[in-house]
């Protein structure tokens, strides 16, 4: 990857395309594609409305999913739990169910 422009240089160009410089201007003026403009945009424009609302509804996911794994956790060590009881309760101590004389 060519590192031609430092993150100033962008956030720059960014600032200038938001302000309503049409994006082939600002390739032409800085030389540098428009593919490399919008990869940039997506890159360095963080917290703009799409990215914010988008980053907003990924933790809402995330939340909701650690909820429901949770849950499964906790219902599996349940069972586990009540296997290991039923384990202990229903054995004697010979290892066949019925008590030596």
């Amino acid at each position: 990857m060519n590192r031609r422009f430092s993150e100033e240089q962008i956030r720059g160009y960014l600032a200038e395309a938001q302000a309503g410089v049409p994006v082939r201007e600002l390739c032409a003026r800085h030389g540098f594609s428009d593919a490399s403009f919008y990869g940039w945009r997506i890159k360095y424009a963080r917290g703009a409305g799409a990215d914010a609302r988008g980053e907003s509804r990924k933790l809402r996911e995330l939340q909701e999913e650690n909820t429901r794994l949770k849950s499964m956790l906790a219902d599996a060590l349940l069972k586990l739990e009540l296997l290991g009881n039923r384990h202990r309760n229903g054995r004697g101590g010979n290892g066949n169910g019925r008590e030596r004389s």
